[in-house]
């Protein structure tokens, strides 16, 4: 590890972002795990991480911070600044996913999703970046999904939606936030069937009739189709390896650090696309004579 930052991590009560926090905190960071309720349903999750920094001797706590809540989120970067004066890395994990038709989700329960899955970010970056612009250093990581560039299958597409407009969120600060010195990465773990919480938390449709319509029509292939994805999932694969590659692209030099990462083991064709996609984008910046707001490893 080239040096030790600080780091805040949203929706690390669990998952990606709990994996990440460890992992980071053993390579020697300061974490600060964010979650909502840790003094509720999560306080368990916060005693958790204390007592893992006693017996390893590393520096992770959990935060208050619910990314549906401004006051919240300006509150626990406010503490962090309080604490260090400076963040220098920033991990957007927070996200909920639904399973279920899209015609039966209501208008309410897609406002909700995006909400925590683009809006939560919009709040953390509004939060922190006046400190990292200040600095003229710092690091935006967003986990992603393989789900946007990838052979998505139906029935997550009110999910899907919300993180293709993350990673299009994602890419415009990128470029809008590199004459500050600060780097973006985008990390686009694939699916896994197991070691997070998304499926077993995922929301179902409010309108239950017409998740009964297609479930009718559509049954057999819905209930077929979780196995199917397990069944290409190779053994042997975990993921930790999504928290190892957070550690890595953080530990690099600024400004060297890649703009997109694939953790793909179903291997869903999201590289294949995403390779092509940063390539169209990096040379159309460059027609438009703005080429200098791409990050030295644009295209992978």
């Amino acid at each position: 590890m080239s040096e030790q930052n600080v780091i805040l991590i949203t929706g690390a009560s669990s998952g990606f972002g709990n994996l990440a926090a460890r992992a980071l905190a053993r390579v020697g960071h300061t974490v600060y795990a964010g979650m909502r309720a840790t003094d509720g349903r999560n306080a368990p999750r916060v005693a958790e991480l204390a007592e893992l920094a006693e017996a390893e001797n590393i520096d992770i706590r959990g935060v208050e911070m619910d990314v549906q809540d401004q006051n919240s989120v300006d509150t626990a970067v406010a503490d962090v600044l309080a604490r260090h004066w400076h963040i220098d890395v920033v991990v957007h994990n927070a996200g909920h996913m639904v399973l279920g038709p899209a015609e039966a989700f209501t208008t309410e329960q897609l406002g909700q999703l995006y909400d925590v899955n683009v809006l939560s970010t919009q709040r953390v970056n509004r939060a922190v970046l006046p400190a990292l612009r200040a600095r003229g250093r710092g690091h935006l990581v967003w986990i992603g999904s393989s789900s946007t560039r990838g052979g998505h299958p139906p029935f997550l597409g009110p999910y899907f939606a919300a993180k293709a407009a993350m990673d299009a969120l994602a890419e415009s600060y990128a470029a809008e936030l590199i004459k500050y010195g600060i780097d973006t990465t985008i990390v686009v773990p694939g699916a896994y069937p197991s070691g997070t919480n998304h499926f077993a938390h995922a929301g179902t449709p409010a309108d239950t009739e017409r998740d009964a319509a297609y479930q009718a029509e559509y049954g057999e292939l819905r209930d077929g189709m979780a196995q199917a994805l397990a069944g290409i999932f190779p053994e042997g694969r975990t993921t930790d390896e999504v928290a190892d590659e957070i550690v890595r692209v953080v530990g690099l030099p600024s400004g060297h650090r890649p703009f997109r990462v694939h953790i793909d083991p179903s291997n869903d064709g999201s590289e294949v696309v995403s390779v092509v996609n940063d390539r169209i984008r990096a040379e159309f910046y460059r027609r438009i004579g703005i080429g200098e707001l791409l990050p030295a490893n644009a295209v992978h």
